[in-house]
């Protein structure tokens, strides 16, 4: 009963996110960008490495995105930047709401001393400047992958994520189900997995989605200043060898606008898609829009008549 249940609200929070405009328009672009990345072996004309070709070309037929100044195919770089950027968004966000979900929840749960110290350790990190500590980070490593890089990031990131699931943890420790299953002798690990995990699933979606957009734009950020090996292929090395080949004083806008545009459609599609989410799972948007609803259908307000 319980089973069928959870099935029938998991369906009904699908529909709900897919009938949202907005979410659907996200949910899209990045679709648009996973199957890029999945493909890209098959999608990327060239070799990204190979400079057999003039340089500095504008977008042609032959070169969609015009060619560096070492006659470097661009459009093949940002295929392959596409898959490399998005393994490192999403690999990244996985490995932190895990990390953050272990301990936030953890911590809620014990209470106490427990609770205490692994509050202390989420406010260190909560504490300090992201970019500043990657930045220091990579300074010791010396031109890092951008593979070594998401888990960089995944191992730093994660106290943000932490810090709400601890809170909504304390908020169901006391419930019933929750009791009820420690007293029948269940493990720590099986009621957070089993029984805490399921009420938290708006939650967990909206740290993945963060989680992967603070990635992407962490990694970028990392490769454009140049902390990560020239010879890989994302976004931010693209952007990396713009600026450093004078793309913008010399006009050569194909080179860096491409992997502009697509980290601000990245971004734009996870925060549409987790506006979707939100308005599935906050009643207060629930509430509004039922009464913008009512406002346009008149017939549907309650009588306040007998």
């Amino acid at each position: 009963m319980m089973q069928t249940k959870k099935k029938r609200n998991s369906n009904s929070a699908l529909r709900g996110f897919f009938r949202n405009a907005k979410a659907v328009v996200g949910f899209s672009i990045f679709s648009l960008f996973v199957i890029i990345g999945i493909f890209a072996p098959l999608l990327a004309p060239y070799d990204p490495q190979s400079t057999n070709f003039a340089p500095s070309l504008g977008p042609s037929v032959a070169h969609f995105f015009g060619t560096t100044n070492t006659g470097q195919d661009i459009f093949s770089q940002f295929i392959w930047g596409t898959q490399t950027s998005l393994i490192v968004g999403v690999g990244s966000s996985l490995i932190s709401t895990l990390i953050g979900f272990i301990i936030g929840v953890y911590a809620g749960y014990k209470g106490g001393t427990v609770d205490g110290i692994l509050n202390t350790i989420m406010n260190v990190f909560l504490v300090m400047p992201g970019l500043a500590l990657l930045i220091l980070i990579e300074s010791y490593l010396k031109s890092s992958t951008p593979l070594i890089n998401g888990v960089i990031i995944a191992v730093t990131g994660w106290a943000w994520g932490a810090r709400v699931f601890r809170s909504v943890a304390m908020s169901i420790t006391n419930r019933d189900f929750i009791v009820a299953a420690r007293l029948s002798g269940a493990k720590t690990w099986r009621i957070m997995f089993v029984e805490i995990l399921p009420n938290m699933t708006s939650q967990i979606a909206s740290n993945l989605i963060y989680a992967c957009l603070g990635a992407i734009l962490a990694e970028s950020s990392l490769a454009y200043l140049g902390f990560e090996s020239i010879s890989s292929n994302s976004w931010g090395t693209i952007l990396f060898w713009a600026q450093n080949g004078g793309a913008m004083l010399s006009g050569s806008w194909w080179w860096f606008v491409p992997p502009g545009i697509a980290i601000a459609l990245v971004g734009t599609s996870l925060a549409l898609m987790n506006f979707g989410i939100d308005q599935i799972t906050n009643p207060r948007l629930r509430i509004h829009k039922k009464r913008k609803i009512s406002k346009k259908n008149p017939a549907l307000e309650p009588s306040g008549g007998m």
